[in-house]
């Protein structure tokens, strides 16, 4: 892996079209005297953001932009397989911004490689995680490629600055100086940072919500969804077979209207830091509920409390940008192993900001009501739990004599 050892003269941005990588395009040819390439992954982030984005990087000096659909696979090679996990940061966080990465790193790398470019570059800054996120990947999958991060190398060092450079440069951009959000957005959620948000004191204002209603504003009568799972993934939405990325947008929707998915949580960067973010994921906080009811029904204890302990581990291993190590790869083998038999319905109960599974069921289900009955069973005798009590008490039965026989 090389890191600016020499001047590139190929490069291509990973381009949003907002401030800062329409800053990035111009210093870029600026610093190397290079032909810059831009390039965009849509995961999701919505029409809003993607209109025009060729022809405003033409715009900003980009020798070409390309624009990839990558939605379908976003959601079946990333963000599934962080449902089977079930994937929770630090308690809360479901790992929106983390999940995407990786594939946009992906996709810059191979454009790379078709443009024969000999390097990739980002605009992510040295205080976040993102510059993991995509380094990493690049590392992982294009290690002869040379890395830029400008927000390491130049003297701009707000937004300020940063329009004061294209003030200077002639650069068109819409930003504005006043103080706002930092947004970013797909197919999974949204979170806001920035602007009062920096001062956890704060609570956020009604503008920061883009997704949903707030819950107090939310119908006063509950919604019933029916989730259809396979394999440990959800397929259909009350019945109707969908494809992935729609699944989610549709319980996006529906969440959204009834205000679900709301996070705001102050949380551990990897650099070091606590920084606040608020996050809207309705379709996510949906599928996570069903999918916890329907792994409780249909596996076994020792199993699903293996995946309990590991979830920690790749929870990490993705919220930190190594989503191409191989220690995920084998626990997304041990994952959907795991959640082989995970094939059902669940019914999620939506009100006023909460969504509550109320019922569940599965071909694969290990519950046996004759057993777990109050009443008279065939198949349990609970005589039999005498000596099964007494033994699982033994060790602190034997504990307890000691310790009294010192006193």
């Amino acid at each position: 892996m090389s890191s600016q050892t020499s001047n590139p003269k190929k490069i291509v941005l990973a381009y949003s079209g907002g401030l800062d990588t329409s800053v990035i395009v111009h210093w870029l040819k600026e610093r190397y005297d290079c032909e810059v390439y831009a390039y965009c992954g849509d995961v999701g982030q919505g029409e809003g953001e993607l209109d025009g984005l060729a022809e405003k990087a033409s715009k900003h000096g980009a020798v070409d932009c390309r624009v990839d659909d990558l939605r379908r696979e976003f959601v079946t090679d990333y963000v599934w397989p962080c449902l089977r996990a079930m994937t929770v940061y630090e308690g809360r966080y479901l790992l929106g911004t983390s999940m995407a990465r990786p594939i946009l790193a992906k996709g810059q790398v191979e454009y790379a490689r078709e443009v024969g470019a000999d390097a990739v570059a980002h605009g992510c800054t040295g205080k976040g995680n993102d510059q993991v996120r995509f380094e990493l990947a690049y590392q992982a999958l294009g290690p002869e490629l040379q890395i830029v991060a400008p927000w390491r190398d130049w003297d701009i060092h707000s937004r300020e600055d940063a329009l004061d450079y294209c003030d200077r440069h002639g650069i068109e951009v819409t930003a504005s100086r006043t103080k706002i959000y930092s947004r970013d957005r797909n197919l999974w959620h949204i979170s806001h940072e920035g602007g009062v948000l920096e001062d956890p004191a704060n609570s956020p204002p009604d503008d920061v919500w883009m997704l949903t209603t707030n819950p107090a504003d939310a119908p006063d009568t509950p919604a019933e969804v029916s989730l259809t799972f396979h394999k440990g993934v959800p397929t259909a939405i009350d019945g109707n077979e969908l494809p992935a990325e729609e699944v989610v947008m549709q319980l996006n929707t529906i969440g959204g209207a009834h205000g679900v998915g709301r996070v705001d949580i102050c949380e551990n960067r990897l650099v070091g830091m606590k920084s606040r973010g608020v996050y809207e994921t309705p379709g996510g906080t949906i599928l996570f509920e069903a999918a916890r009811t329907l792994r409780a029904l249909t596996i076994e204890r020792d199993t699903l409390r293996l995946c309990e302990r590991l979830m920690p581990d790749y929870t990490d291993l993705v919220y930190t940008g190594r989503w191409f190590h191989p220690q995920r790869e084998a626990m997304d083998a041990l994952f959907r192993e795991a959640t082989k038999r995970v094939t059902g319905t669940v019914a999620v109960r939506l009100y006023k900001g909460t969504a509550t599974a109320i019922a569940s069921e599965s071909p694969h289900s290990l519950y046996s009501e004759d057993l777990a009955t109050f009443g008279a069973s065939a198949q349990f005798d609970q005589a039999d739990s005498r000596g099964f009590v007494r033994l699982y008490g033994l060790p602190g039965a034997v504990a307890a004599r000691v310790a009294g026989a010192g006193r």
